[in-house]
């Protein structure tokens, strides 16, 4: 069997329970788990940081020996030409040589290595973040779409009710058709707005299976979540905490380049075999000599510096950006709180009561069936409305508490 199989088959095997439970009802906390386990975006994120780490495991090594095989001082003219027995001074020869890095630039080198398995760490929390973030928006338009389409089908039962009633009393001559037909239209109203509403309810459902890969017959209502606090956002943002690791990175590289302005030796030892002679043994050391280190290897420490000082500049900048993101969702946050609990009090408690006294009104002949449905419709487009600011402050809320990588499950290669 191949390893893709293989590994289909063990991800279907773990999705299991979650698939079990989302065929009925499904909740946040399940489609974040499908979302992250079947992510392509989440297993490159673990092969980037496998990747690193096996390079990390040789940053701090020693470049390998080299091998030397050769013939010195072989004749090429005369009667003794190409051969290696009658010269004196043809000797065949074998040897290893070896670079020797300092430990302090091994150290170095090493420290940079670490350096990019941390960042490769980050971006796979990062992308692991996105994923719980974008779950979480589509789980919330679902949800909320799906609350629209009830209330929408519910107010075009209503108006079918309410139009074979007019129809009754006209046949009985208990109203007139100017009312009948004005409950006809409000009818037609109210169907093409059940169809779109539930339009809306196929395309989010949709959406959300982009990330779960199940269609849920339901959705679980959603509790708040925590959000944390402005420190807490800013050093989790993901921009934020990959700059902070592309600047270490950069300061690690800067180190490796400052280090190579003290060259490496590499030592050398041969043995030599002559025929009718004593064999030779040769030691050696090569040592470059940095003729002008002002003109390469402090040029080459400079520009891996400038790239620090980059990075240290574009850290500041998402810094502030974030900080700016979170008090903008934080004001987002209060201030749809302030209008929901507002709309409640002054609009949709109102509506409420415009309908029970348009109810009680037509029950004792005072009102007609059409300014009952214009009551009741009024009140679905006020609970309609607070449907849609309660979905806007879920979706400030989930921005404030799925976008930092802090709130995003560990990754192991």
């Amino acid at each position: 069997m191949s390893f893709p199989l293989i590994r289909s088959a063990l991800l279907a095997v773990a999705l299991l329970p979650c698939l079990a439970s989302a065929a009925a009802t499904l909740s946040l906390e399940a489609a974040l788990q499908l979302a992250v386990q079947r992510s392509d975006a989440a297993r490159a994120s673990r092969a980037g940081i496998l990747g690193a780490t096996e390079s990390a495991r040789a940053a701090g090594q020693l470049p390998d020996p080299t091998l030397r095989v050769g013939i010195d001082n072989l004749p090429v003219t005369g009667p003794d030409r190409f051969s290696t027995t009658r010269e004196p001074m043809t000797m065949k020869r074998v040897g290893i040589s070896q670079e020797w890095l300092s430990t302090d630039k091994r150290n170095a080198r090493q420290a940079a290595a670490d350096a990019t398995v941390e960042r490769e760490t980050v971006q796979a929390r990062a992308a692991i973040a996105d994923i719980r973030l974008q779950t979480t928006l589509a789980y919330v338009d679902a949800f909320y779409a799906a609350e629209t389409s009830k209330l929408a089908t519910a107010m075009e039962h209503h108006a079918r009710e309410e139009f074979e009633a007019a129809r009754a009393r006209l046949a009985a001559a208990a109203v007139g058709s100017q009312e009948v037909l004005a409950l006809g239209v409000a009818r037609g109203t109210a169907e093409d707005e059940a169809s779109d509403a539930l339009q809306q309810q196929d395309a989010a459902r949709l959406a959300l299976q982009r990330w779960v890969g199940v269609m849920p017959d339901a959705l679980a209502p959603l509790a708040e979540v925590p959000v944390p606090g402005e420190d807490a956002y800013v050093a989790g943002h993901p921009t934020v905490a990959a700059l902070q690791r592309d600047l270490e990175v950069a300061k690690r590289a800067a180190a490796v380049a400052a280090s190579n302005r003290s060259p490496n030796w590499t030592w050398e030892v041969g043995y030599g075999q002559r025929t009718g002679y004593s064999d030779l043994v040769t030691f050696g050391v090569s040592i470059p000599i940095p003729v002008a280190p002002d003109a390469r290897q402090d040029r080459d420490t400079a520009a891996r510096l400038a790239l620090a000082d980059k990075a240290e500049a574009d850290l500041a900048e998402a810094t502030r950006v974030a900080t700016t993101q979170y008090q903008t969702l934080q004001s987002d946050a209060r201030r749809l709180r302030e209008r929901i609990e507002r709309y409640r009090a002054s609009v949709l408690a109102t509506a409420a009561q415009r309908s029970s006294a348009a109810m009680a009104a037509y029950r004792s002949n005072q009102a007609t069936l059409a300014t009952l449905f214009e009551s009741r419709h009024a009140e679905a487009e006020a609970q309609r409305k607070l449907l849609a600011l309660q979905r806007d402050l879920a979706r400030t809320l989930a921005q404030l508490a799925f976008r930092p990588i802090a709130f995003a499950d560990e990754v192991a290669p």
